[in-house]
This record gives C-alpha cells, structure tokens and sequence, in this order.
C-alpha cells in the first residue's frame, strides 16, 4: 500500500481528474461500489451523505469527449477491491 492512500473512503469520489473530489492514489488502490445492494462498475462518481452515484451511459460522449452520465439516488457503498496486506 503507498503512504498517501488512507485507510477510509471519503465521503465524494470521482473518477474525473478534473473534478475537485478526484483522489487518485484510491482510484490506483481500486474503489468498488454497491448502489441499492447491486454491484456497478460504471460508476463515475459518487456520493455517500447526499445519496447519489453518476453512472456513464453507455458509449455515449458529450461535444468534448466525456462520458455522458445518468445521476441515480439510493444507498451508497464503497469498498476498497482489495485489502491493505496485499
């Protein structure tokens, strides 16, 4: 594990590196998310106290290249994929 990754998810997460809540040493860690019990692996960014995950549709781009994105409310949680031995 490298010394700038912490133990604890926060509370945002994005996987765009533009965005202010972009962590990139927990993206290289490996991040899973449970949204209403059901496992997705197309989540671009997340957000625990308010409820909510942004999902990318499809192959679908915006006019300047970035994944269009669909917002969905319900339970949020995030887990680290592996564990801090490994």
């Amino acid at each position: 594990m490298t010394e700038d990754a912490p133990e604890t998810l926060p509370d945002r997460l994005s996987v765009d590196p533009r965005s202010p809540f972009h962590q990139e040493a927990l993206l290289a860690r490996g991040i899973g998310i449970r949204f209403n019990g059901v496992e997705k692996t197309n989540v671009e960014e997340y957000c625990v106290s308010e409820g909510w995950v942004r999902v990318s549709v499809g192959k679908a781009v915006d006019r300047k290249g970035q994944p269009l994105t669909l917002k969905l409310k319900g339970t949020v949680e995030p887990y680290f994929r592996d564990t801090a031995e490994s």
